[in-house]
């Protein structure tokens, strides 16, 4: 993998890259859409790749382990074939699943042992064969396991939990290094820098992740119930530690003005299931702020779903139109609504980039920000 920076922002620490893969270019920074189980909810890759733009999605490894089980991956040879997906791909560690999703999860050493959400049956999650499932999946960028503790936890158990977690990624960093992809292309293992909300961790972390010297990095454990002002402070706390010349991945965030903020303080990657959940409850991302398209007063609004234009598949769905899909019940509302919010979300991406190049992102962010977070 091969990651080379293109443009700076001499105001903050926001930049663009260009991201090789064997799948792919990518343009950093990106937005990634989550297909948890090898499908972005309620969208056709067709659309993703023509009109929404996606130039990478994610799959979850804890998911996808359990069904539809990665011997039946491993036949269709891989993810990229199982899901007729043709682009780079993203797998995370399974960790967070582990532990926000499983029942009588138990951490050892050894690794993870859990109950399956689905059916009660007993696996165990170790940092060696969560890197196997991983290249059984395929994707082209793999995560470390990882624990990733609640936004609350003490200083405490966030200590002993990223003791655990840096041992684990030790022993997943060897193991894949003494593997070898399956599917004749190559992977990339990103560690996860951990550490709650407390900045002592955090860079114990960072210095530990960089001293193993990989291809990129993440950073998790943030946006899971700490106030936004901790987790731009622990960006900010990062920032300098973590190579300006390797990608950095933030795991999990966020809205369209916790992704800009990331970005001003020096992030490249992120994912969330945001825009698709809730596009499916019926919340709308747009340019001048958030719609809620139940509500009333879109009734008999006509105008589009953004006067922006955003590259939703087709420009001429309303919000009176929308609005009626999703009182009667129809489908197709929470197809049009999820389409519409990731193009709008990788809009908002491809946006900051300009902006970079242009020279005045920081004083665009700062007047969209105003905007993103209104409702309207």
């Amino acid at each position: 993998m091969k990651f080379e920076k293109t443009a700076f922002d001499k105001e903050s620490s926001a930049s663009c890259s260009l991201l090789y893969t064997d799948h792919g270019v990518i343009n950093t920074p990106v937005f990634m859409p989550v297909g948890t189980l090898g499908t972005v909810k309620a969208v056709y890759h067709r659309d993703l790749k023509d009109d929404i733009g996606a130039e990478i999605i994610l799959g979850n490894t804890y998911h996808l382990y359990l069904r539809p089980g990665t011997g039946t991956i491993r036949q269709a040879g891989g993810l990229h074939k199982f899901s007729s997906w043709d682009r780079p791909l993203l797998t995370d560690s399974g960790g967070y699943q582990v532990f926000s999703l499983a029942e009588n999860r138990k951490l050892t050493n050894e690794g993870c042992t859990f109950r399956s959400h689905i059916d009660g049956s007993t696996h165990l999650f170790t940092p060696e064969n969560v890197v196997d499932i991983q290249r059984e999946i395929g994707a082209d960028i793999i995560m470390a396991l990882d624990e990733c503790p609640p936004g609350d936890s003490d200083h405490t158990y966030a200590r002993k939990s990223l003791k655990l977690t840096q041992q684990w990624m030790e022993r997943g960093i060897l193991h894949f290094d003494n593997t070898q992809p399956l599917y004749g292309y190559n992977q990339s293992l990103f560690p996860i820098v951990q550490g709650c909300v407390y900045p002592d961790l955090r860079k114990e972390a960072a210095e530990h992740a960089v001293a193993l010297d990989r291809e990129g990095y993440a950073i998790g454990g943030l946006s899971v119930g700490e106030p936004v002002e901790i987790m731009y402070e622990i960006l900010e706390v990062l920032d300098p530690l973590l190579p300006k010349d390797k990608p950095r991945y933030l795991m999990g965030v966020g809205t369209p003005a916790n992704i800009l903020e990331g970005i001003s303080r020096g992030i490249d990657m992120f994912d969330c299931v945001m825009p698709t959940r809730n596009a499916r409850n019926g919340m709308l991302f747009t340019s001048e702020g958030i719609i809620n398209i139940r509500n009333r007063k879109w009734k008999d609004d006509f105008s589009l779903l953004d006067i922006n234009g955003t590259s939703f598949v087709d420009i001429t769905y309303t919000k009176a139109y929308l609005r009626h899909l999703f009182i009667s019940g129809e489908i197709l509302g929470a197809q049009i609504a999820s389409e519409h919010n990731l193009a709008f979300y990788i809009w908002l991406t491809k946006q900051a980039a300009n902006h970079i190049r242009q020279g005045d992102f920081t004083p665009w962010k700062r007047e969209i920000v105003k905007k993103l977070e209104s409702k309207l």
